[in-house]
């Protein structure tokens, strides 16, 4: 019986982890997600290609220097005057 709440227990903990994290839900296709865009064989950071999430939709970065260049029904390229972090882990 304590072995069974303690495996119960054990996969609750990995799955709150795994969605606080955020990969599931954007594996999922469920929260936006961006990439740099590969431009003559090599990625541009300062190019980023964004798709809509079905939770949070397309996300906004123009908070990050970017403006929206090129808009279509499930992808979005923004140009950012600097390359765009990938994770946004908080600084503190």
């Amino acid at each position: 019986m304590l072995l069974k709440i303690l495996v119960v227990g054990a996969v609750l903990i990995g799955g709150m982890a795994a969605i606080k994290q955020g990969t599931v839900l954007r594996d999922a296709g469920l929260l936006s997600s961006c990439s740099a865009v590969t431009v003559n064989g090599k990625a541009d950071p300062t190019v980023m290609s964004c798709s809509k999430g079905k939770l949070d939709g397309f996300p906004n970065l123009t908070s990050k220097a970017c403006t929206l260049t090129s808009l279509r029904a499930n992808r979005q390229v923004w140009r950012c005057a600097a390359p765009v972090v990938s994770s946004q882990s908080p600084t503190g």
